[in-house]
């Protein structure tokens, strides 16, 4: 196989694995075939015809909220369960707050404000004295949970079962998930449910950690049933949806016991019906993949549990509010996942973690609650997911390449910049690769006349003028193969570096040029527009096309760097056309990219022209 070949099935190559990636995610949940319906048409909300448990329900429940620097819990009467875990923003003032707001969170708040109430319903609070608190701050807040969407004229259009709340207790009796728990007590950070049936008594009682900056996120769940405890089960919600590189990305683990000391997180595969797992697990964790939930049952050594898909229609993400005559999120295509785990005792105590699944922050919650003289380690930094198909090759060097970004990100205190000196380090590291390839090249192009004089004088003679050929590199000391060899070597870098963008939630919401890089997992967007375009969508992206330009100017750099006294070969006409090529699929491929891709690749490619000018001209002199 000669260069050009190889370096086609490299592109090639390059190019299957990203539109694989991001036309056809991995683990992406598959749902039923039904026919679409319009959340937005009023009417069909109004028919008095329907009603429903929820929609009676609706009518008697009452709200009640918790709230720190971190999490504001808004809980339901109905079910005595949490409806909201809305997360509070970076903010000046809050600056340890690691979640940062993202477009999705700009977008809603601006053009549909009426579903950026937090909490959604007037409720009550310790600090209130008995009244109800009718009018809830707008924006500020990330809602963890699916929760009720308004219209225009702020009246409901898609309620929330209550059996999809957190913390739920449900069962093959289909009405306890909807029954009206009293309050018992409400205070600054605990709260008290109680609901008394003929064959059970239930009572239910949420509070913060003491000390919420150790624990940020935690909340501990004591519930006690005093009666029958047969076929109940405790839920943990619903995540909001959360787009990694344009696609949904829910994840659901576990963790699994083995042996008195050993333990295992496994990723289970998203259902598409109910789902019994018997497997004892010490937790679970419903994850959005940036962002989620872990149940873990203080009072087991492990309990079965089980996971089921519910439609996107029957509980509607926010993103179906965006743009609502072209829908470019409908709800059928974002089903949700519930996970659940039986309540066996009369006393069980519950630890829920319902925030951001950043690397520092789980390992602080770990040492928080691990207890070295009985060997104990909750291990919820196991929850972080890696999204990839190839994350046995690409995990470990997206390891690398972030503990170098978190170096440079300690110094500069941008995760942008922190990218840029990353693709100086690589180049750095991989200079000789990097040099090796370019003299490969130029001795390429320049045995490339008297190549094609011999391929013309023994054109009749295939074979001889293959022998001739080889003979020449030997001479010259060319090898075609070897300027191929360091983009083999960067791949891996290239690939891991995507698997990081979509997988570390640090670079969520992380701003490089605010207004128009402000998110580096997310493609960069110049301006916008209303109407969809194929292919483009509803924004620009600028960066590919900068990506494209500079690989153009690096192909002409090239080029104009050899100078020849006669006209171009054949093989040297064909190396132009596949760098012209190689341009336009990479800017295709990388148009619907994360921006912090483009500009690692960005960075390197003009790194690679400076390194290639050095070396040009370092030749020129010997």
């Amino acid at each position: 196989m000669n260069k050009r070949s190889f370096l086609f099935v490299l592109i090639l190559t390059v190019g299957f694995f990203f539109l694989n990636q991001w036309l056809f995610p991995p683990k992406k949940p598959s749902t039923t075939t039904t026919k679409t319906q319009n959340i937005y048409v009023e009417s069909a909300i109004e028919e008095k015809s329907i009603v429903t448990d929820t929609t009676l329900n609706q009518q008697q429940q009452q709200f009640f909220v918790l709230e720190n620097d971190y999490q504001q819990l808004v809980f339901s009467n109905i079910g005595g369960a949490i409806s909201e875990i809305n997360l509070a923003l970076y903010n000046k003032k809050y600056s340890q707050i690691p979640v940062r707001p993202i477009s999705f969170d700009r977008i809603i708040e601006k053009d549909f404000p009426q579903n950026s109430h937090f909490p959604a319903f007037p409720y009550l609070s310790s600090e209130t004295a008995g009244e109800k608190t009718y009018k809830s701050a707008i924006g500020g807040y990330y809602p963890l949970l699916r929760r009720t969407l308004f219209n225009a004229q702020d009246v409901p259009i898609s309620f929330v079962d209550p059996k999809f709340y957190a913390l739920n207790i449900v069962s093959s009796d289909t009405n306890l998930a909807t029954q009206p728990y009293r309050l018992k007590k409400l205070e600054k950070d605990l709260i008290e449910f109680e609901l008394i049936q003929p064959n059970r008594r239930i009572t239910k009682v949420f509070s913060f950690s003491k000390d919420s900056n150790l624990s940020p996120y935690c909340i501990e769940v004591m519930i006690k049933i005093d009666g029958d405890t047969r076929g109940l089960w405790l839920t943990t919600g619903v995540p909001e949806v959360e787009l990694i590189s344009g696609n949904a990305a829910p994840s659901l683990k576990y963790r699994m016991l083995r042996g008195s000391q050993k333990a295992q997180v496994e990723q289970l595969s998203l259902p598409k019906n109910g789902l019994m797992n018997a497997i004892p697990a010490d937790w679970i964790c419903n994850s959005n993949g940036f962002l989620g939930l872990i149940l873990d049952p203080l009072t087991t050594d492990g309990s079965s549990f089980r996971a089921q898909m519910i439609p996107g229609m029957q509980i509607p993400t926010r993103l179906s509010l965006i743009n609502p005559e072209y829908q470019p999120y409908p709800p059928e295509k974002y089903p949700g996942y519930e996970m659940q785990i039986p309540l066996h005792e009369q006393i069980s105590h519950f630890r829920l973690y319902a925030g951001p699944f950043e690397d520092d922050l789980l390992n602080k919650v770990d040492q928080t609650y691990s207890n070295l003289s009985k060997g104990y380690n909750p291990g919820y930094i196991g929850a972080l997911s890696f999204h990839g198909w190839f994350t046995f090759i690409s995990e470990p060097f997206a390891k690398f390449l972030f503990l170098v970004m978190k170096f440079f990100y300690k110094m500069t205190s941008s995760w942008g910049i922190s990218i840029i000196l990353l693709t100086l380090v690589l180049r750095i590291m991989l200079y000789p690769l990097n040099a090796w390839s370019i003299n490969s090249s130029l001795k390429m192009s320049q045995v490339a006349p008297q190549v094609t004089a011999i391929q013309e004088k023994y054109k009749k003679d295939p074979k001889r003028a293959q022998m001739e050929v080889m003979s020449l590199y030997r001479e010259k000391g060319v090898n075609p193969l070897m300027g191929c060899f360091p983009l083999l070597i960067q791949l891996p870098f290239l690939i891991g570096m995507f698997d990081l963008l979509k997988s570390t939630f640090e670079l969520r919401g992380a701003s490089f040029i605010p207004g128009w890089i402000d998110n580096l997992t997310a493609p960069d967007v110049l301006f916008s527009w209303s109407y969809p375009i194929p292919f483009f969508g509803s924004s620009l992206h600028l960066l590919p096309f900068l990506l494209g330009f500079i690989m153009w100017v690096q192909q002409r750099f090239t080029s104009m760097n050899i100078k020849t006294t006669t006209a171009l070969t054949d093989q040297q006409k064909q190396q132009k056309m596949m760098g012209n090529m190689m341009t336009i699929v990479f800017t295709v491929m990388f148009y619907h990219f994360p921006s912090g891709l483009n500009l690692y690749w960005l960075s390197s490619m003009g790194l690679g022209i400076l390194q290639q000018w050095f070396m040009m001209r370092k030749m020129k002199k010997v």
